[in-house]
């Protein structure tokens, strides 16, 4: 088992920035693919950003490409997203969610395990 734990979000006015935290804990984890989701209430899950661990790629989704970037700590096995420039459209809940032993998705279905999800507010 695989127990992640966001941390990080909060309440910034727009133009502002957040660093989001993941930690993983449990299972060891050498091989596997993590993404980044956000989801606002009626609204299907969206992807943010991911990394595959095997290859050390990152991936983004296109429209946030510029302003959010994911970084990793392999000894804290941490992942981190720095947000920047933000919009009251970045508002929501923001999750991690690990796929072990495969490269990261974009799709949240393809992932195992999930965080409880950090809220972040962006006020204008």
């Amino acid at each position: 088992q695989v127990q992640l734990a966001e941390s990080g979000g909060g309440l910034v006015q727009a133009g502002g920035s957040l660093r989001l935290s993941c930690v993983a804990s449990g299972r060891t984890m050498s091989g596997y693919g993590m993404g980044w989701f956000r989801q606002v209430p009626g609204k299907e899950r969206e992807f943010v950003g991911g990394f595959t661990r095997s290859t050390y790629s990152l991936y983004y989704n296109d429209s946030l490409k510029g302003r959010f970037t994911i970084s990793v700590d392999n000894a804290k096995k941490t992942v981190y997203l720095q947000m920047s420039s933000l919009k009251p459209e970045d508002t929501g809940v923001y999750y991690c969610a690990a796929r072990v032993g495969y490269r990261m998705t974009s799709t949240a279905k393809d992932y195992n395990y999930w965080g409880q999800g950090t809220q972040v507010t962006i006020s204008s």
